[in-house]
């Protein structure tokens, strides 16, 4: 094989590998029997109401496929639609396909059928079933300043902990500027199926994932030296190897200087891309 054609193999392996990364999580295939009546205030339409709102839910999350019965499904979701006193009644299970185990039990009511939380239920529905988490890996945060690059780079583990291998804290102040190079350790929860058009800034916006952070850093600028964000709102690129905070930042600095030096009075990382 000449050099050419090297160079070109190794270049294809790399985009391939990388290529593999980002589409390695599997989604589950999830199957929804139209849901039964039992007894009487209720009627087959309900049920079939309730059951396409539950299918609409799970079709927008992007995160599982739906099926309808259980053909091709790895998971099954079986429930009624009921009336106990002055409250419609939505119980439900979920269960392996293969093997026919019982993973959980789960019900919602409210006084009207249409107020049921239907949000809700899915989640609840699906808390045991393996859903791709798209914000595994490391990822890369840089905020171009004039005396140089602030940079995160941070890693988000499957068991929901986070290693921070470089969090730098920035700071100026009456010309001078201050930057210290920090790391730590922290906790993270991942809501990737919490998927919602939110209004940021005037303008409706459509997330991805909602995410908080707990971090515990070290060698950073004494404001920043633990990190606690919740509920901030996560939009991935189309193939998920970028992501972008809506919502808030990942706060790492202060400019005490005006527009001349940097836009805004407090410096964060709300840009990433994946860097491995």
């Amino acid at each position: 094989m000449n050099q050419f054609l090297k160079r070109n193999l190794v270049v294809f392996i790399l985009i391939f590998t990388s290529f593999c990364a980002v589409y390695a999580q599997r989604v589950p295939v999830v199957g929804i029997i139209t849901f039964e009546t039992v007894g009487g205030g209720v009627t087959a339409a309900d049920a079939v109401n309730i059951t396409n709102r539950i299918i609409s839910e799970f079709n927008s999350w992007g995160t599982l496929s739906v099926v309808q019965g259980t053909a091709g499904a790895e998971y099954v979701i079986r429930g009624t639609l009921s009336r106990q006193g002055n409250n419609f009644v939505l119980s439900a299970s979920t269960s392996d396909a293969n093997s026919g185990r019982v993973l959980n039990e789960y019900n919602e009511q409210s006084r009207a059928l249409n107020d049921i939380s239907v949000p809700m239920f899915c989640a609840k529905a699906v808390e045991r079933v393996p859903l791709p988490n798209y914000l595994l890996g490391t990822w890369q945060s840089t905020i171009n300043m004039p005396d140089g690059p602030v940079v995160c780079i941070i890693e988000f583990k499957s068991d929901r902990s986070v290693v921070v291998e470089r969090y730098d804290t920035w700071e100026h102040r009456q010309q001078n500027s201050l930057r210290y190079e920090g790391y730590g350790t922290g906790t993270y929860s991942y809501l990737g199926f919490a998927n919602r058009t939110v209004t940021v800034g005037g303008q409706q916006v459509r997330i991805d994932a909602t995410i908080s952070v707990n971090l515990s850093l070290e060698e950073t600028l004494p404001d920043q030296t633990s990190v606690q964000q919740s509920g901030l709102h996560v939009v991935f690129n189309a193939n998920r190897s970028s992501f972008q905070i809506v919502n808030g930042t990942f706060p790492c600095g202060r400019n005490f200087d005006g527009p001349s030096v940097y836009h805004s009075s407090v410096l964060g990382f709300s840009q990433f891309v994946k860097i491995r």
